[in-house]
């Protein structure tokens, strides 16, 4: 396998058709790579880098990168993964967000190799003729292939039919940009696919398509979304981000490893051979923790992080040695005061809600302030009650 070839298959999930690519990079020509974000929330969260990681390899193999904000697409609202009609986003909102995807960007990706293109550009001018058209493309039937549509006709949910322009605006996109591979998450095959289907009818060579996995956030279960207040934004400051990545399991940080490290792979496999001869999970997530600090941030903004970080445990008199218990909850997450009442941290429930509006309280060195706080399935953590009781928690 070439090089080349080996970079790109890195961290992919999928390459429709492996052939074809190959076929593309032994051209020479300096391919056009395509991957469209829809600005529907402001920040770009570390769920999206595994998507940009993937740009940024073909970048580093000199081709060039069009990053493409979905501002028409956002107001159809993507369908993909979800049960349900997405709601609208107003014209405002997406263009707000659009200027912070441009700032955000060029953390990963390089600036001369890149163009940012926005779909209005020519789906405004498309009409209703041309959505007309557009839509004669593909038939219900087609439409009714693909695993969500499916899945909520069979369940008599609503599919409103706005939504199934989305996957042909977004495929009549790589027809408007001549592109040679478009790049997406797993959830985006449909689409992306497509798209090599629209360009065959437009006479244009079909693109590659490369997935990508999805990218659980800190709980450990569910795909990094803002709307699940389980992310890391790329522009987080250092000791947040440094602190929020040390607070994923051990298990997850391996997946995290895969995925957002640029670690050549043969020294991820040595750190997972030093964890099973008994080195401490926490100083391997120090690794990744500084590696990506640096990266969104600056070299060296990783090693103040964890400086600070084991400041914060030292001030909190954290012993060397604590228990570890697992913790088996019924849903997806858990109300703090609850949990600790049931491994016995606490006698009551208003012991708890006392303790923490007192300071008494603390996940990973971090005073807990809200009563109401609840902790996440798959997420792990010390738990410090008073100044003596400590317990390292797996949920």
């Amino acid at each position: 396998m070439s090089d080349a070839l080996k970079l790109i298959k890195r961290g992919s999930d999928e390459i429709l058709t492996e052939s074809d690519l190959k076929k593309k990079l032994d051209s020479g020509k300096k391919l056009i790579v395509k991957a469209g974000f829809d600005p529907t929330a402001p920040d770009l969260h570390l769920g999206h880098t595994v998507l940009l990681n993937k740009l940024r390899h073909f970048q580093d193999l000199g081709h060039k990168v069009i990053f493409l904000i979905g501002d028409f697409t956002g107001r159809i609202g993507d369908p993909s993964g979800t049960n349900k009609t997405r709601p609208i986003v107003d014209s405002d909102s997406l263009i707000e967000n659009a200027k912070t995807y441009k700032n955000q960007v060029f953390k990963i990706l390089k600036e001369d190799l890149t163009e940012v293109r926005f779909n209005s550009e020519w789906c405004d001018k498309l009409g209703a003729d041309g959505l007309i058209k557009l839509a004669s493309k593909y038939n219900v039937a087609r439409m009714l292939e693909r695993d969500d549509f499916n899945k909520r006709f069979s369940s008599n949910k609503t599919i409103a039919i706005h939504e199934f322009l989305y996957p042909l605006v977004q495929g009549y996109d790589s027809v408007a940009l001549e592109a040679d591979v478009e790049c997406g998450g797993t959830d985006q095959k449909f689409n992306l696919l497509v798209g090599r289907e629209l360009q065959r009818d437009y006479e244009q060579e079909p693109q590659v398509v490369i997935t990508v996995p999805i990218l659980e956030g800190l709980d450990g279960v569910k795909k990094m979304s803002k709307s699940l207040d389980n992310y890391i934004a790329i522009d987080e400051e250092p000791d947040e981000m440094f602190g929020k990545i040390m607070s994923i399991s051990d298990e997850l940080m391996w997946r995290w490893f895969e995925l957002l490290s640029f670690m050549p792979e043969e020294d991820i496999a040595k750190l997972k051979d030093e964890m099973k001869k008994g080195k401490n999970p926490r100083d391997i997530k120090f690794i990744l923790a500084e590696e990506l600090v640096d990266r969104f941030h600056k070299e060296g903004e990783g090693k103040k992080s964890k400086e600070i970080f084991l400041n914060r445990f030292q001030k909190g008199n954290i012993p060397d040695e604590i228990e570890s218990v697992k913790v088996d909850i019924k849903n997806d997450s858990v109300l703090l005061v609850n949990l600790l009442k049931d491994i016995n941290m606490i006698s009551s429930i208003s012991e708890g809600n006392r303790l923490i509006t007192q300071g008494g309280i603390r996940i990973n060195s971090e005073k807990v302030e809200d009563p109401k706080l609840e902790v996440s399935k798959g997420s792990e953590g010390i738990y410090q009650v008073g100044k003596r009781k400590f317990l390292k928690i797996i949920l």
